[in-house]
């Protein structure tokens, strides 16, 4: 099926194979909310359904864009930021169809958690889903094979959660499809996060939302908005006023106040030496704060252990030169964990 800007055919491909189904009419035109429905028989409802709210605003034609956040459950920039936008745009404001899902991982959002409380997945490595596997699987399922059907651009807004602190950013993967990647930057830039920063392989081994994008052709960024399961003003901000940039960028927007457009510091991930890691278990002590710029073997961190006090902490040093673009947040690590990671300036 066609995924050339502009058309906005009905995902309809793979419907029959899966058991969820949105109560709403997404091929139609106009404004309506409602739910999908995730079939989830248990003790105390046989018979029951998860209620994953979801919304449509379409208007004649043009582009068409799916709008995600919730991944997730425990980073709210994006659900907040995408409620506000269905309470606020109307079908005179758009040109095509939108479609939203605020909480995608719904039983993680309602429980304030990364992964779901019922079969404890991680929603962005569940992707492409199963039909037929647990909850976090089907939604996964559900929403690469038909929500994303016949999609031109999707964004998938993200934070650092309970564990990390971002500074608010945007994200796409470097495609070896040159034309695919300048697509998403293109977005990314019109995003206008203060930094953006390309990755140089896809996350999780292909299982995210935005690898199965590129699987059926959509083009997609991601955000790290900032984190620490709380929400500040200026995350919240930089998400709900790059949504609108974004919107308008792929001529969307229409009738509608756009925030300005602002210059975004690009930055590139690459490999193990981005990254600091906890060596040992124990109590962390942070040395800089995100949006440092620190040099190869600058300080990082401290690990102190309370059970043994009298011991020297263990000092960690970053491997190379960049902008911090996040910390760990809860000072009690353990061996493996993320403390940092770095971005490093590039001239895309």
């Amino acid at each position: 099926m066609s995924t050339t800007p502009g058309t906005t055919p009905v995902a309809t491909e793979f419907a029959a194979v899966s058991s969820l189904y949105a109560d709403i009419d997404l091929s139609a035109q106009g404004k309506a909310v409602g739910f999908l429905r995730v079939p989830h028989s248990v003790h105390r409802s046989a018979y029951g359904w998860l209620p994953i709210p979801i919304a449509r605003i379409a208007n004649g034609t043009g582009p068409s864009v799916v709008l995600i956040a919730g991944n997730h459950g425990d980073e709210w920039e994006g659900q907040l930021a995408l409620a506000n936008l269905i309470r606020s745009l109307e079908p005179r404001h758009v040109r095509g169809r939108l479609v939203i899902l605020p909480s995608a991982n719904f039983p993680a959002a309602i429980a304030a958690t990364r992964t779901s409380p019922i079969d404890s997945v991680n929603m962005n490595r569940a992707y492409p889903g199963d039909q037929n596997g647990t909850i976090t699987e089907q939604i996964a399922f559900w929403v690469e094979q038909v929500l994303l059907n016949g999609v031109d651009y999707a964004i998938d807004l993200h934070s650092g959660g309970s564990s990390l602190m971002y500074v608010p950013s945007g994200l796409a993967v470097r495609d070896p499809d040159p034309v695919y990647t300048q697509r998403c930057l293109d977005l990314l830039k019109a995003f206008g996060a203060p930094v953006s920063y390309l990755l140089a392989a896809p996350q999780g081994g292909g299982r995210t939302f935005t690898s199965g994008c590129r699987r059926r052709g959509v083009v997609a960024i991601g955000t790290e908005l900032g984190g620490g399961g709380t929400l500040t003003v200026a995350s919240l901000g930089v998400a709900e006023n790059g949504l609108r940039r974004a919107l308008a960028h792929i001529g969307m927007l229409h009738d509608v106040d756009v925030p300005p457009s602002v210059e975004t510091r690009l930055t590139e991930v690459g490999g193990d030496d981005y990254y600091v890691y906890a060596s040992e278990s124990g109590v962390y002590e942070p040395l800089v704060e995100p949006g440092a710029d620190v040099t190869a073997g600058a300080p990082a961190a401290r690990i102190h252990f309370v059970d043994t006090p009298w011991r020297a902490p263990a000092e960690l040093a970053f491997k190379r030169a960049g902008l911090v673009l996040c910390k760990r947040l809860p000072s009690r690590c353990e061996r493996g964990d993320c403390l940092f990671h770095l971005g490093t300036d590039t001239n895309d």
